[in-house]
């Protein structure tokens, strides 16, 4: 008989897996089990054990389960996952090599003989926030109505914080605590975008080359850090992915908890529910609407808290126009005022440069925004569209460049590109590579950056 696969094999009728006429049965040995046979429900093997439905049951034992059948139940990683799995860590190992160096190469006092605290490095900027609500709460000793905190830590959303006071119960370094936090949560993100990148592409390694181009992205160095970028990811992309599933208790729950992290998760949980809109064809799929509602369970929630202590139903958002000057402006005005720190001459180098960052951050988005309106990819589009609304609107443009960790169309299209030419991957890996060393050595050394 002609090769078949197994699975084709197993559906084949019996009278066409061998073309030679039955012959006499061979004799089996005595005490030997039976094998099911054409219609027959009830074989006798031994002792009183039987053939029904496919399994065989013992006389006293209840249904035989094959070796490793608990461990077939469990989430497979595929050698596609492992790949991707090790390019992660491959990575992680650059970054903590980057973060030593700069421990030793640029300490806090030029004249300084000691290098500090091994995870120094990884104590910047938000890090701070994220400790002291982790630690202390948003409203520590205070009793009384306050408009708003002296910090503005409320602008910051819980889900983070409360993550790191869970690990920190078996963890006790807050630092370290905050890393593995990252680490976990940037393994499973990578896992779910390699999995949504090979439902776009074809091509066997397209998982592998999408996850290269995020993780050697200018600001990957966040994905590491203790901040909220590898967390929300671990959450939105699970759901976008049970979303095109169409599993949406799932997609809903997940986008829901991404809310506790970023205020990203609304902007998914938009383009989720457009998702719903385009896919919905039957009575059974509508009836799953109202799970679309569940994200903005945490966001009420933490509104509400913050009223109670406040006053101030919106006192997350009045914490970033106060704290970091994100009021509303057009986006015209918010292009020209960056514009100006950017090339004008207001700001130092360094942060005249990150202007100029953000400036190209933006156009990226906006480019982005028209492939995917160009390919009728509608819900990512809303996402992106949503996400640069914004970041666009205020007075001038801030971290913009760490936002593009979260467009996961970016990353996709990039690896897209670079499969259909080759020499496009080449170019992206000499331009990006260096600009991202130079971000991570800015963060690690306390400076500003993305």
């Amino acid at each position: 008989m002609p090769f078949l696969p197994s699975g084709l094999r197993e559906n084949t009728p019996v009278s066409t897996r061998s073309s030679r006429a039955p012959g006499p049965r061979r004799p089996r040995p005595a005490g030997s089990a039976a094998r099911p046979d054409g219609d027959r429900t009830n074989v006798i093997r031994s002792c009183g054990d039987r053939w029904h439905k496919g399994r065989w049951y013992g006389a006293a034992s209840g249904p035989r389960h094959r070796p490793g059948a608990f461990r077939s139940r469990l989430p497979r990683v595929s050698p596609a996952d492992r790949e991707v799995l090790w390019l992660y860590l491959v990575t992680r190992l650059g970054i903590w090599t980057t973060a030593y160096c700069a421990r030793w190469l640029f300490p806090a006092d030029q004249n300084s003989r000691d290098a500090g605290p091994l995870l120094a490095p990884f104590q910047q900027w938000d890090w701070d926030f994220y400790l002291r609500i982790a630690r202390d709460g948003y409203f520590p000793g205070q009793g009384v109505l306050l408009h708003s905190t002296l910090d503005h830590r409320e602008a910051f959303l819980p889900g983070f914080p409360l993550v790191l006071r869970a690990v920190h119960t078996v963890v006790p370094n807050w630092a370290a605590a905050g890393l593995l936090i990252s680490f976990a949560a940037g393994a499973v993100a990578v896992l779910a975008l390699s999995r949504i990148a090979r439902l776009h592409l074809p091509d066997h390694g397209a998982g592998r080359r999408t996850v290269m181009f995020l993780l050697l992205s200018p600001c990957a160095i966040f994905l590491a850090a203790g901040y909220t970028e590898a967390l929300f990811l671990a959450l939105a992309l699970p759901a976008w992915l049970a979303a095109q599933r169409r599993n949406w208790a799932l997609a809903a729950t997940l986008t829901a908890l991404a809310t506790t992290v970023r205020v990203n998760g609304l902007f998914l949980a938009a383009a989720i529910a457009l998702h719903f809109i385009l896919t919905a064809r039957t009575g059974r799929h509508w009836r799953q609407l109202p799970w679309l509602a569940l994200p903005a369970v945490p966001v009420a929630l933490y509104s509400g808290y913050l009223h109670a202590h406040t006053g101030d139903w919106m006192a997350w958002k009045h914490a970033e126009e106060h704290g970091w000057n994100r009021t509303f402006h057009t986006p015209w005005e918010a292009w020209s005022n960056t514009w100006h720190n950017a090339f004008a001459h207001a700001q130092t180098t360094g942060y005249a440069v990150m202007f100029q960052a953000e400036l190209l951050a933006m156009a990226v988005g906006l480019a982005l925004l028209v492939v995917l309106a160009r390919q009728r990819r509608w819900a990512e589009a809303l996402y992106i569209g949503l996400t640069l609304w914004a970041l666009g609107t205020s007075y001038w443009y801030m971290s913009i460049p760490r936002s593009t960790l979260l467009w996961w169309p970016l990353w996709i299209t990039l690896a897209g590109w670079s499969l259909r030419k080759p020499r496009f991957k080449t170019l992206c890996l000499a331009v990006a590579t260096p600009v991202t060393t130079a971000v991570a050595l800015t963060f690690l050394s306390g400076r500003w950056a993305g």
